[in-house]
C-alpha cells in the first residue's frame, strides 16, 4: 500500500510540474475559450476564473492571478482524485465526521445567537478599575511600556537641535512647534505622550529592536543612528519597567475583553443548565 501511495504521490508531483510549465500563457490565451483548463474529467470554466480576478487589475496582474488560481485548482483536484483512487471505501466515508461537524456548528451558532440577544456589552470604567485592583498579578509586564515622542530625521538637518529641545518640553506650545517643524524637516514624527505603548511598538515605529532602544536611553532620550545617515530619536515622557504592574489605562481594553468573555461564559453555562432542568421537568431527559 505504501509503495502504491508513494508512486501515486510521485505521479501527482509530476502532473503538477507539467501543469505549472503550461501556465505561461498570455492573458488573451487564458481567457479565449469557455474552458480554460482541464484536470482529467474536471473543467475550469472562464466564468470561474474571471470571478476570482478583481475588476480593474492590470493585464500583467490578471495573468499572475489567473496562473495562481489555475495552479491551486489543479493541485486540489489532482490530490482529490489521487485520494479517491488510493483510499479504501471505509477511509472515504466521512459521514460521521461531517455529522459531528454539523452538530458542533449548529450548537455554536445557536449559542452565539443566544449570547448576542442577552449579552450586556456595556463595561463601565468602574468595573474596569475594580477588576484591575482585584487582579494586579495578571498585569505584570513582560517588557516595558512607555509614553513617548519620537522621530526619524536626517542627522544633518538644521532643525534637529531645535526639534529635539522642543519635543522634550512640558509646554503644549513647544510640543506643537516641534510637530510643526518636524512636518517639513523629519522623515517621521509621532506623539504618544498621552497614551501608553509597548516598547516593541515604539521600536517598530523607529525601525529598530526594542532592546537596542532601551539600552540607548540616557536622560529620557534614546538616540540611534542608521546606515542611511538618519537619527532615530525618542523622548521618553514616562516608562514602567518590565516586572512591574502595567498601568490601568494600558490594560483597559484587555480588561473589558476579559469581563465580556466572563459574561459570555456565564450565559453559555446558564443556557446549558436551563436546558437540562427544563428537559427533566418535561420528561425529555431521563437517566435510567
Amino acid at each position: 500500500m505504501k509503495k502504491w501511495l508513494f508512486i501515486g504521490l510521485a505521479s501527482l508531483a509530476l502532473l503538477s510540474c507539467k501543469m505549472v510549465d503550461r501556465l505561461s500563457d498570455t492573458a488573451t490565451e487564458l481567457f479565449k475559450g469557455e474552458v480554460v483548463a482541464r484536470v482529467g474529467e474536471h473543467r475550469l470554466h472562464r466564468s470561474q476564473l474571471e470571478s476570482y480576478i478583481p475588476a480593474g487589475v492590470s493585464s500583467e496582474d490578471s495573468v499572475g492571478l489567473a496562473q495562481q488560481y489555475i495552479r491551486a485548482w489543479a493541485e486540489d483536484l489532482l490530490l482529490l482524485d489521487m485520494a479517491d483512487e488510493q483510499l479504501s471505501k471505509e477511509e472515504k466515508d466521512v459521514s460521521e465526521e461531517l455529522e459531528s461537524y454539523r452538530r458542533a456548528l449548529l450548537k455554536y451558532r445557536y449559542e452565539q445567537l443566544y449570547i448576542n440577544q442577552r449579552l450586556d456589552t456595556l463595561v463601565t470604567d468602574e468595573e474596569v478599575e475594580a477588576y484591575y485592583k482585584a487582579n494586579p498579578d495578571k498585569f505584570i509586564l513582560d517588557r516595558p511600556v512607555v509614553k513617548a515622542r519620537y522621530m526619524i530625521i536626517p542627522a544633518d538637518s538644521h532643525s534637529l537641535k531645535e526639534i529635539r529641545t522642543l519635543m522634550s518640553s512640558d509646554e503644549d506650545s513647544d510640543v506643537l512647534e516641534a510637530e510643526n517643524l518636524a512636518y517639513t524637516a523629519a522623515i517621521k514624527y509621532g506623539d504618544s505622550s498621552d497614551t501608553w505603548m509597548d516598547a516593541i511598538t515604539l521600536a517598530q515605529e523607529l525601525g529598530t529592536d526594542y532592546q537596542s532602544l532601551l539600552a540607548s536611553i540616557k536622560n529620557q532620550f534614546a538616540e540611534l543612528p542608521d546606515n542611511a545617515g538618519n537619527l532615530r530619536i525618542a523622548y521618553i515622557v514616562d516608562i514602567v519597567p518590565q516586572g512591574k504592574t502595567a498601568p490601568e489605562e494600558f490594560c483597559a481594553e484587555r480588561i473589558r475583553d476579559i469581563i465580556l468573555n466572563t459574561r459570555k461564559h456565564a450565559l453559555t453555562t446558564s443556557l446549558e443548565q436551563d436546558l437540562l432542568e427544563d428537559a427533566r421537568r418535561n420528561n425529555r431527559f431521563v437517566i435510567y
